[in-house]
């Protein structure tokens, strides 16, 4: 069956033949970019409460985090292999549903009042987002003309951002302002029955985070999305046989960068509230300081859009260097500067790492050609590296939290690295898009 085209955005062909409609398709992916960054931001804003809860330390309250990204290690390259035998539709559909399953969990958790529980509903929400992530990813980037595949992935990238932007305040009004742990100041002790009530507030939040997926569930289900076809898929699993994928070293060196990065950004994002409503920092308690946590997310949200653009016009390893340098020194200020000055630089590291990710990512699977959803995979099972911000909890529990930072610093070296070298193609493969490639099937 054709590919509909009742659209005005159209892919140009690598080489000859008709265009192919790709805006409707690329539109909908950008409502679950939202989601997955909406959800994960939910449970940053999460991580205080519940260290309030169940009476955790620092180390103690990124091991839950880590627990959300070990489910990136272990389902990330189950979910390539998965793809490749489902395709794109039924992979996202998958991932939404398991999603929702997940944050049906997390109402079951707070009715118990059950740190297991919970932390085994938390990897349930995450598997679901490493089969949206294995799958959404490279799609953005092959379902257009390749020369623009960074730019149109940061782009929807910012609609992850936007999530990430609402997301504090949607956790902060609805979990944070309606318990005592949020509306009281640092040290405040919570008696049992308080603690109880505090835990079963993240119902609500849950049960509308699970209408909202089932809601987009039903909308896939429904749409027409273009996707290589069978007989391309065939013919390129062939391909895969004669091929490596440490032939490519932008692949390489672009697994550890994403690896690295995401400990800057889930420590950064997690331990936020906790530097806020330090004494010598902010003295604001855990509700306040949600409000500047939704300025660092719109900073990178708009990091984001304008690195889109920027990334349209010059080179998106240029600009990638650019945003890490300017990371780097505003976290060299958050890990030695007091009082405001250090808070805004922390806020202000949301714009350097707007376009990490999705420029790591489209420059590491750049040229993989047939590679690209086994090179996807690798790409997104070293999101795991998030689980590592335990590291940063016992950094902080033994030398303090802002000493903590140095860490952060430490990894914005790396991804400077990465752009100015690391990210540069070799052996690549023909460039192409889905359309090209043989969108011989829509999947309604």
């Amino acid at each position: 069956m054709p590919v509909p085209t009742n659209t005005s955005a159209r892919v140009a062909p690598a080489s000859g033949g008709a265009t192919q409609p790709y805006g409707r398709a690329l539109a909908l992916l950008a409502s679950l970019f939202f989601m997955w960054g909406f959800i994960t931001v939910i449970n940053g804003t999460l991580l205080p409460h519940l260290r309030s809860v169940f009476e955790l330390n620092y180390f103690q309250t990124t091991v839950i985090e880590s627990v959300w990204f070990i489910a990136y290690g272990v389902m990330g390259m189950p979910s390539a292999f998965l793809i490749e035998r489902i395709g794109y539709k039924k992979a996202l559909i998958i991932g939404l549903t398991v999603m929702a399953l997940g944050a049906l969990g997390m109402i079951g958790a707070a009715e118990l009042i059950s740190y297991p529980v919970t932390l085994i509903s938390l990897f349930v929400i995450a598997s679901g987002i490493t089969l949206l992530q294995v799958a959404a990813n490279p799609y953005v980037a092959v379902i257009g003309p390749a020369e623009s595949s960074e730019s149109r992935l940061t782009l929807v990238q910012a609609f992850n951002s936007m999530g990430t932007f609402f997301a504090p305040y949607f956790g902060g009004y609805l979990i944070l302002s309606r318990t005592t742990g949020g509306t009281s100041l640092a040290g405040t002790e919570l008696t049992a029955a308080e603690r109880i009530a505090d835990a079963q507030a993240t119902q609500l939040p849950y049960l509308l985070v699970a209408i909202v997926l089932a809601i987009i569930v039903f909308i896939i289900w429904r749409a027409n999305l273009p996707q290589m076809g069978e007989s391309t898929r065939k013919a390129n699993r062939e391909e895969r046989k004669k091929l490596s994928l440490w032939s490519h070293k932008n692949l390489v060196y672009g697994i550890p960068a994403i690896f690295i990065y995401l400990i800057a950004e889930i420590g950064v994002a997690n331990l936020f509230i906790n530097f806020a409503i330090l004494p010598e920092i902010g003295g604001i308690t855990p509700a306040d300081a949600a409000k500047y946590l939704t300025m660092m997310w719109g900073g990178m949200m708009v990091g984001r859009f304008a690195g889109s653009y920027l990334m349209s016009r010059f080179s998106p390893s240029r600009v990638l260097a650019c945003f890490a340098l300017f990371a780097m020194v505003v976290m060299i200020g958050a890990a030695t500067l007091q009082g405001q000055l250090a808070l805004w630089c922390l806020i202000l590291v949301g714009l350097g790492h707007s376009i990490m990710f999705p420029a790591i990512f489209a420059l590491g699977i750049k040229g993989l050609g047939p590679l690209t959803e086994e090179g996807s995979g690798l790409l997104i099972t070293a999101i795991a590296g998030g689980a590592l911000v335990a590291i940063q909890g016992l950094l902080a529990d033994a030398y303090g939290l802002q000493t903590s930072f140095w860490l952060t610093v430490a990894c914005e070296v790396y991804v400077l690295w990465y752009a100015l070298y690391g990210s540069k193609p070799t052996n690549a493969l023909p460039e192409g898009n889905l359309a090209a490639q043989g969108a011989d099937e829509t999947l309604a």
